[in-house]
């Protein structure tokens, strides 16, 4: 099998797990952050770059770039390793929820979504089988399912109808599969509801799939209310496969969703605060564009390893930014996403050690929760 997640430790204060996924391109050492590479590159950061930060595995947009470049085009370069140039491990994400986020371009029924490019305004239509053709065609390593994301908040009707879809929707999609060297996730929804997030889970383990994928969270409602979703569908999940919470990557959710059994994240955070100037520090968020630091020639943290600190001061940086000179995004993203992956690295150490809860109260004596 191309694909296996061996669990090496579950941290005896949380439950939280240590483990190692292995794909077809490397493995993946959990719990692991992945940046996001939207159209097939990592906002500002070389793939060389995100290699030397400690990134296993990265994400890519199935919409993005079934729209442009189109999957046909980066087939032809080799599958999408070859064409970015990213030797590692990727997951792409089924383009669901772009789709349904363009709600005023887009319509959906049993059979599918249909929309318009945001691009030029063509007409497309997205079915579960669709999805997984072009994932297929991207050659990524982890592929998702098409589901139905209910916004928040919702009532209980449209959760349900979103959920009843979304399973029927993994249904048609391991059908439609058709490459051995490609994991098929599904995704657990259900909105804020105890026990249609249970009901989803129960129906994404019965096809055994080689990893799960827990979504329509992060998209507005109150941080206990998905810490409470995860534990939801927690003991619904069989522990000899991996757990992807999508679209979280806060340092707080990190730990948060680790400490309760999340193997993988992915989010844009990391290097969408650093094009607008904001960096990852050890006591919250630092705005880097801001006067005060004008003659401060300290780096953004004494003990950080990443690019920028080692070799550019918070001046320096402030600089870049007033001149809107580019290098000013790419120093500041290498940074935060060396915060994530670094934290990370921690919190596995600490998982292995048995003190999780205790990490996690030691970032919280710097890290205010309302911070981030």
């Amino acid at each position: 099998m191309p694909f296996e997640f061996e669990l090496i430790h579950v941290c005896k204060q949380s439950g939280a797990r240590r483990g190692r996924f292995r794909t077809p391109h490397g493995i993946v050492e959990t719990p692991a952050y992945m940046p996001v590479g939207t159209q097939g590159t990592v906002k500002a950061v070389p793939p060389w770059e995100l290699k030397a930060l400690g990134a296993g595995m990265i994400l890519s947009n199935t919409y993005h770039l079934h729209l442009r470049p189109g999957e046909d085009v980066v087939a032809e370069a080799g599958g999408l390793h070859r064409f970015i140039g990213w030797d590692g491990p990727i997951l792409t994400d089924s383009g669901g929820y772009q789709v349904f986020s363009l709600s005023k371009l887009s319509k959906i029924s049993d059979e599918g979504v249909s929309f318009r490019s945001h691009l030029d305004g063509s007409a497309r239509f997205l079915t579960p089988e669709a999805a997984v053709a072009i994932q297929e065609r991207l050659g990524s390593d982890v592929a998702m399912q098409l589901d139905e994301c209910a916004p928040w908040p919702c009532d209980r009707e449209r959760a349900e109808r979103a959920l009843r879809r979304t399973i029927e929707w993994h249904g048609r999609s391991v059908t439609a599969k058709r490459r051995g060297d490609q994991a098929l996730f599904p995704i657990v929804q259900g909105s804020s509801f105890p026990e249609l997030r249970r009901e989803g889970a129960r129906a994404a383990a019965r096809s055994d799939p080689p990893g799960f994928g827990i979504g329509g969270l992060s998209v507005g409602e109150p941080k206990p209310i998905m810490y409470e979703m995860i534990e939801a569908v927690r003991p619904e999940l069989p522990p000899e496969r991996p757990r992807y919470l999508m679209g979280v990557g806060s340092p707080d959710c990190l730990i948060e969703g680790a400490i309760r059994g999340i193997d993988l994240f992915d989010c844009v955070l990391a290097t969408r605060i650093a094009r607008n100037g904001t960096a990852f520090t050890k006591r919250g968020r630092l705005i880097v564009k801001s006067a005060r630091y004008e003659r401060d020639f300290a780096p953004i943290e004494g003990d950080c390893d990443c690019a920028a600190c080692r070799g550019s001061s918070r001046a320096y940086l402030r600089h870049l930014f007033k001149a809107n000179e580019v290098l000013a995004l790419t120093l500041l993203s290498l940074h935060n996403l060396r915060f994530l992956t670094r934290l990370m690295e921690g919190l596995r150490e600490a998982i292995e050690a048995d003190a999780s809860l205790d990490f996690a109260e030691r970032f919280y004596r710097t890290h205010p929760r309302g911070r981030w």
